[in-house]
């Protein structure tokens, strides 16, 4: 996991043009999703995190995105409840 304020704006974009970030995040609410994701793009800087990937997301305690992964968040929504 990789806060938004530890790292320099080019090399964030070198990291998801070579596909080493797949997945972002908000770190108050415990929400990952998509990079392109409509809800995640509105968040606060000191709030965004990034992932390697979706393993990674989920060994740190979030749960999917209901607007961009919204059958990963079914799936998590019914195993919570």
């Amino acid at each position: 996991m990789v806060r938004h304020t530890d790292i320099s704006d080019s090399d964030l974009r070198t990291k998801i043009k070579t596909r080493q970030i797949l997945f972002g995040g908000n770190a108050t609410l415990k929400i990952y999703g998509k990079l392109n994701c409509r809800s995640g793009k509105r968040m606060k800087r000191e709030n965004r995190v990034f992932f390697f990937s979706q393993n990674e997301a989920i060994k740190n305690k979030f749960r999917p995105c209901g607007h961009c992964m919204r059958m990963d968040y079914k799936k998590w929504k019914n195993e919570v409840v």
